[in-house]
């Protein structure tokens, strides 16, 4: 069976489950952001291995599963709260800023320790190579749960949009701001796959000029422009379609940010897989490689779309 087949079945099989798990929202795709994490964090370890570093995995993959978890903060902080009082006992709970600048110390500290009486290769390429993927992949996977959690009264400035005094309660308004922001975090996987298509035909039927040969020999200028133009289009195109929360001006940005960062994820991804000699992260994804290789776009993405969302144009 020829890549391109491969490429075909998969998305006719995937598309469907991430359009359905974005929109639904809430503990599934809180599962399902932490599962691709995992899966991508250890991908890491494994390039990270073939440089001869030693890293803690399994620390790694349970902090990194704390650091996704540390952006679903409300919910979070509603199911231990509740459970202490439940027992008749009150505490305080951490801002969600407050909660990811203690399991970071906390890691930090525990990792170097750890190390302490490990005795297996280079401490600092172990150390660095164990907390650089919490930060690059754990730390960047959990942005996007924190983008579809932004959609939630309080955190969303519903009476921006909604007047009325009674929209944080009104269930038919908060349902509908819970819907935008599944919208969001698929406009931005379309905005993406839509980015990568747009460069790959783009460059292969006019390309000419090498835009970074030494570490991805095959992308060019121009489809990288294709890319971007595409992405601005699409993002233009999902304000006026499902995005009408969004003015033009930021549905540009968003655009301007996929269309930019994006492309430079993607490279970034090749820079370590060059490194570590290999072609893929994995070959668990059939004609894709691994999570790591299809979702490297996003883990330059999603941040800088959840810091202007949440720090611009909703604060």
């Amino acid at each position: 069976m020829s890549n391109h087949i491969q490429r075909i079945l998969i998305a006719i099989v995937g598309i469907p489950l991430v359009i359905i798990l974005c929109l639904t929202g809430g503990i599934y795709f809180f599962a399902f952001v932490v599962i691709l994490s995992a899966i991508a964090l250890h991908e890491f370890y494994k390039l990270t291995e073939a440089k001869g570093a030693k890293p803690l995995r399994i620390l790694g993959l349970v902090t990194g599963l704390i650091v996704n978890a540390s952006f679903y903060h409300p919910k979070l902080k509603t199911c231990i709260v509740s459970w202490f009082e439940s027992q008749g006992i009150l505490i305080p709970f951490p801002s969600q800023t407050q909660l990811l600048f203690m399991i970071l110390l906390v890691t930090i500290a525990v990792f170097t320790m750890v190390e302490l009486f490990r005795n297996n290769g280079s401490v600092l390429m172990n150390l660095s190579s164990t907390i650089f993927g919490i930060l690059y992949v754990s730390l960047f996977f959990g942005t996007f749960i924190g983008l579809r959690e932004l959609f939630v009264p309080f955190d969303f400035p519903i009476s921006r949009y909604f007047p009325s005094p009674a929209s944080y309660t009104d269930p038919i308004i908060t349902a509908q701001v819970y819907r935008w922001g599944g919208y969001t975090v698929l406009s931005v996987l379309v905005m993406i796959w839509i980015c990568d298509s747009a460069a790959y035909y783009g460059g292969k039927a006019v390309g000419r000029h090498k835009l970074f040969p030494r570490v991805s020999p095959n992308k060019t200028w121009e489809g990288a422009m294709f890319g971007f133009i595409f992405s601005i289009v699409t993002a233009l195109a999902a304000k006026y379609i499902v995005l009408d929360y969004l003015s033009v001006g930021s549905a540009l940005i968003i655009g301007l940010i996929v269309g930019v960062f994006g492309q430079i994820g993607d490279l970034v991804e090749s820079l370590f897989k060059r490194d570590a000699g290999v072609k893929d992260s994995s070959n668990l994804i059939p004609g894709h490689g691994g999570v790591l290789d299809r979702f490297d776009s996003l883990l330059f993405v999603s941040p800088l779309v959840y810091l202007y969302l949440d720090f611009i144009l909703f604060s």
